[in-house]
C-alpha cells in the first residue's frame, strides 16, 4: 500500500497536474533570496533561510502554533494574519511580501526539512509570480515525503508534509482508531478529520500501533475509501484525474522518485496479480543529486518526459486476489503469522493459503513443511534477484561515478566567475602580503642599524669620559709645576743670596723640566 496522487489532491488540494516542480539547482542561493526576499541566507552554500526571520519580514513574528490546534486551523491563522500584514502594500513590495510567505508555505510545509530553517531551493520558480499556479505542487510533496522516509528503526525524525500520511492512514486503515471526524463533507479532505490526541507515552502508544497493524484483517482494510465523494466540488480532482493510477515519475527539483502503481494494484482498487516482494529490489530507482549547478531538465530528460506524457496506465488482468494472498503468506508467513496477537481464523486461512483448505485440516504439519519448501524457493529466488540487482546497481553506479567525473573535470577546467573572483582576490591578497613582508625586512634592517650606530654612540661617550678624565689629570699636574715653578722661582733668589751659581742653578731646572715634559708627552 502507498499513498498515490489521488490520496495527495483529494487530502490537501494540491494541484497533481501540470508543469513538473524541477529547475536548475544551485550551490548557493544567497543572490535570489538577496533579490526577491531582500533577507539574508543562513550560509554562503546554503539553500536555507531562518524562519523567525522569514516570518518577521511579513510581521507574523508571533504566530506559533497553540498546544491543540490542528495543521489547517494554523495554516487558516497565520493566512489570515499575513493577508492582513500585505494588504498594506502595494506594487513592488506587495509582491515581495507574497514570495515571501509562498517560501513558507513551500519551503516549510510542502517540501519541509527536518531542522527549523526554511529550504528556499523553490526561489526561482516564485520569480514569476503569474505562473506559480501551474506547477503540480502536490506531486512534488509525495516525491519529497517518499524521499524523506527512512527505513530505519533509529529514524526519529520525518521531513515533508507528514500529516498526509495521518489523513490516508485514516481512510485506509479506520482500525488504528487515530482520527476524529468532525467536518464531514468538508473538502480537502484534510479539513475533515482532527488529530486524536494520546496521553500515553510514546513508546506505548507505538505498541499498539505496531499491535493493531500486526492484527488487522484481510477485509479491514478500505482499499477505495473515496467511492461517493461529491467529485464536482472538487475541480482540483477532475483536473488530475488522468494521472490517476498510473506508472508516473514524480520530480521535486534534484529528487526523482517512481512511482509504481503496479506493484500495488489493489491500492487502486484492482485485482492484485501475483507478484514477488524482494526485500531490496525496486523496478526503476529513484536518485537523488548533489547540491550543486545542474539543469534537471536536462538532467532527466527521460523522466521528464514520461510525466509529461502522464506515465503508463496500470491494468490487471488477475479474476481474484486468492494467488495474491497465496503468495503473500508463503513470502510473510514465518513473519506475520507469529505469537498470540494473531486470531486463530487469520492463521488458519493464512495455512490454508499456503498448503490448501482441505490438506491443512488433515495434515496441518504437511502444510506448514510446504509452507516453508515455498518460503525457502522464494527466499532463493529473491537472492538471485537481488544479486543481478546488485549487479545492475554496481554498473549504474560505474557509470553515474565517470559522468561525474566528467562533469567535475568540466567544472575544474571552466570555473565558476565568482571562484575566479575569489581567486583574483586571493591573489591580490597575497601580492599585498608580499609587499607587507618586504616593508617589514626593511623595517627589521633599519632596526638593526639603529642599535648598532646606538651602541657605537655608548662606545663614544665612553671614549669621551675617559679623554675628560685624562684632561682633568692634564690641568692638575700642570697646576703642579706651575706650584713647584714658583717654588724654585723663590729657591733662586735664596741661592743666590747663599752663594749658588746661577749656572748650575738654570742647568738643574732646565734637566729638571726636562725630565717633567718628557714624563708628560709619555
Amino acid at each position: 500500500m502507498v499513498p498515490t496522487l489521488e490520496d495527495v489532491v483529494r487530502i490537501t488540494g494540491l494541484r497533481v497536474d501540470g508543469q513538473a516542480v524541477t529547475g536548475t539547482t544551485y550551490t548557493s542561493y544567497q543572490e535570489p533570496v538577496e533579490r526577491l526576499l531582500v533577507l539574508a541566507v543562513r550560509g554562503e552554500r546554503s539553500s536555507l533561510v531562518q524562519r523567525t526571520v522569514l516570518q518577521a519580514s511579513m510581521g507574523v513574528a508571533s504566530v506559533r502554533r497553540q498546544t491543540g490546534e490542528g495543521q489547517a486551523e494554523y495554516m487558516d491563522r497565520m493566512t489570515e494574519d499575513a493577508r492582513a500584514a500585505m494588504a498594506e502594500e502595494e506594487g513592488d513590495a506587495a509582491d515581495r511580501d507574497l514570495r515571501r510567505f509562498l517560501t513558507l508555505v513551500i519551503g516549510k510545509l510542502i517540501l519541509g526539512t527536518k531542522g527549523d530553517p526554511v529550504g528556499c531551493r523553490c526561489l526561482p520558480l516564485l520569480e514569476d509570480l503569474s505562473s506559480v499556479g501551474n506547477y503540480a505542487w502536490g506531486a512534488a510533496l509525495l516525491a519529497h515525503l517518499f524521499d524523506s522516509l527512512g527505513t530505519s528503526s533509529r529514524e526519529t525524525g520525518v521531513a515533508g508534509f507528514f500529516p498526509l500520511l495521518q489523513v490516508w492512514a485514516y481512510y485506509h486503515l479506520p482500525s488504528l482508531g487515530r482520527g476524529v471526524a468532525r467536518r464531514r463533507g468538508a473538502v480537502p479532505l484534510l479539513h475533515c478529520w482532527r488529530f486524536c490526541r494520546d496521553e500515553r507515552s510514546l513508546r506505548c502508544q507505538v505498541t499498539l500501533i505496531h499491535d493493531t497493524l500486526d492484527t488487522i484483517p484481510f477485509g479491514h482494510v478500505r482499499w477505495t475509501p473515496y467511492v461517493g465523494e461529491d467529485d464536482a466540488t472538487q475541480p482540483w480532482v477532475e483536473r488530475g484525474r488522468p494521472y490517476f493510477g498510473r506508472d508516473i515519475w514524480l520530480h521535486c527539483f534534484n529528487t526523482v522518485v517512481p512511482l509504481h502503481h503496479r506493484l500495488v494494484a489493489r491500492t487502486l482498487g484492482l485485482h492484485q496479480a501475483v507478484v514477488e516482494f524482494p526485500t531490496r529490489q525496486r523496478p526503476g530507482r529513484s536518485f537523488r543529486g548533489i547540491q550543486q549547478v545542474t539543469d534537471w531538465t536536462v538532467r532527466v530528460r527521460e523522466q521528464l518526459d514520461d510525466w509529461e506524457q502522464r506515465g503508463k496506465e496500470v491494468v490487471s488482468e488477475a479474476t481474484s486476489d486468492e494467488d495474491y494472498f497465496r503468495a503473500y503468506a508463503r513470502r510473510y508467513g514465518s513473519q506475520v503469522y507469529k505469537g498470540t496477537r494473531r486470531s486463530r481464523a487469520e492463521l488458519d486461512r493464512a495455512q490454508q493459503m499456503v498448503g490448501g483448505a482441505s490438506s491443512s485440516r488433515e495434515d496441518p504439519g504437511r502444510s506448514v513443511l510446504e509452507g516453508q519448501l515455498a518460503s525457502a524457493a522464494a527466499r532463493a529466488e529473491d537472492a538471485l534477484a537481488q544479486l543481478r540487482e546488485w549487479e545492475q546497481e554496481l554498473r549504474t553506479a560505474l557509470a553515474w561515478t565517470t559522468t561525474l567525473e566528467a562533469e567535475m573535470a568540466e567544472l575544474r577546467l571552466r570555473p565558476e566567475a565568482a571562484e575566479v573572483a575569489r581567486w583574483r582576490q586571493e591573489a591580490e591578497a597575497a601580492t599585498r602580503w608580499q609587499q607587507e613582508a618586504a616593508e617589514a625586512a626593511l623595517w627589521r634592517q633599519e632596526v638593526e642599524e639603529a642599535a648598532r650606530l646606538h651602541a657605537e654612540a655608548g662606545d663614544l661617550r665612553t671614549q669621551l669620559g675617559e679623554e675628560r678624565h685624562r684632561s682633568d689629570m692634564l690641568r692638575s699636574q700642570m697646576k703642579g709645576l706651575e706650584r713647584a715653578l714658583a717654588l724654585v722661582g723663590r729657591s733662586r733668589s735664596v741661592t743666590s743670596r747663599s752663594g749658588i751659581s746661577s749656572g748650575s742653578a738654570g742647568h738643574y731646572l732646565t734637566s729638571s723640566s726636562g725630565r717633567q715634559r718628557n714624563e708628560e708627552e709619555e
